[in-house]
């Protein structure tokens, strides 16, 4: 049987990332053990994804934008900002292929839903290595660093 996702089914993602503490929800399409993984992603203004990357294993991750806008960040091994791609549903960047072993991170910039692809399969162990410059998701300055990280985008 085919697989479908709807316009009503994204909308309930957003429902659902807007209630959530950390103003984001996920659509898994896959089961860790897939060498494929395949996720709907709804993310809110406000929310806060630490910068990461993927490495040991090395993996390749895309990024479909379905609905609304959201800026990739690209960051240098130091913490700068080396590039933002902004993605938009009514715009010229639809999507946006990060190579491994690159530090990224995502910032809604209206409530937004993401199709993303990464290869598996999934170690919560393995998946992503944080950046040692960036705080935490539950770091208290984590909201001053997001912050910081829109204001880039603004003046990009």
């Amino acid at each position: 049987m085919l697989r479908t996702i709807t316009v009503y089914d994204i909308d309930n993602l957003l429902r659902t990332a807007q209630k959530s503490p950390r103003k984001r929800a996920i659509m898994r399409l896959h089961e860790h053990e897939e060498l494929v993984q395949r996720m709907v992603n709804a993310l809110i203004p406000g929310t806060y994804v630490t910068p990461h990357k993927h490495e040991n294993p090395d993996k390749v991750e895309l990024f479909n934008i379905l609905i609304g806008k959201c800026a990739v960040l690209h960051f240098d091994n130091r913490g700068e900002v080396a590039e933002v791609i902004k993605l938009s549903a009514n715009g010229p960047i639809k999507i946006v292929e990060i190579p491994p072993r690159t530090y990224h991170s995502l910032i809604p910039l209206e409530p937004c839903a993401l199709m993303e692809i990464i290869q598996g399969p999934y170690d919560q162990a393995t998946h992503k290595q944080f950046a040692p410059w960036a705080p935490a998701e539950d770091n208290p300055k984590s909201e001053d660093y997001r912050l910081y990280l829109e204001s880039v985008i603004h003046n990009w």
